[in-house]
């Protein structure tokens, strides 16, 4: 219940998100995909989480890692941050304070010490979810959103339909084959045509040229 639930909260959010439950299956999907951040239960049914963690480490992978605990004893969360976590949180948590340490722990990972991204004239603010263009404040659906972050996480960065997707979608959802340009369209028509770039035979890119 606490992961179909926090599945469903983190899409709500702008988050793509593929859901395992087990070590076994985390592997796999690690070793197959390239995520953004993962958030790890340490009580998992195959074998600890903690040593999904150390593996993950040790393979050099260093994406954010969030613990998720209903252990509060001190020994545990140490262990936890010796072997590679980011941060953690006890269960039961509040959604909130899930959803800012998640913002904190990716600040921290693209070394950002401000919330707000900017790019080419558009500033992205990932806690209301909004977008500034000059003095002008435009609201975003969650989908608009996270394709916006994604072109704008790395100032000049040009992702091809196909990445788009996989920052926008997880495994669950169904993707019509024009999904992508469809909320390109609907971001233009609300902070004007030029603001995502289509590089032709390449892909897309935030805001103006510089």
């Amino acid at each position: 219940m606490i992961g179909e639930n926090l599945v469903r909260v983190l899409k709500l959010d702008g988050y793509a998100v593929d859901w395992v439950k087990n070590c076994a299956d985390g592997r796999e999907s690690l070793l197959q995909n390239d995520y953004g951040l993962l958030l790890l239960d340490l009580g998992l049914p195959d074998e600890p989480g903690i040593d999904l963690l150390r593996w993950l480490r040790e393979k050099g992978n260093d994406i954010p890692v969030l613990l998720i605990t209903a252990r509060d004893a001190l020994d545990d969360r140490v262990k936890g941050l010796d072997s590679g976590a980011d941060d953690y949180i006890l269960k039961p948590f509040h959604f909130e304070e899930l959803e800012a340490r998640i913002r904190a722990a990716l600040r921290h990972h693209e070394k950002r010490a401000a919330p707000m991204l900017s790019s080419g004239g558009l500033t992205l603010d990932p806690v209301a979810k909004t977008c500034m263009r000059g003095n002008k404040s435009f609201s975003l659906s969650a989908r608009e959103y996270a394709l916006l972050y994604a072109l704008m996480e790395k100032p000049g960065a040009v992702l091809s339909r196909q990445q788009l997707e996989s920052k926008i979608y997880g495994w669950d959802d169904e993707i019509e084959s024009n999904a992508v340009e469809y909320h390109i369209h609907q971001i233009r028509k609300k902070l004007g045509h030029d603001a995502i770039r289509n590089i032709r035979g390449v892909g897309y890119a935030a805001g103006e040229k510089s």
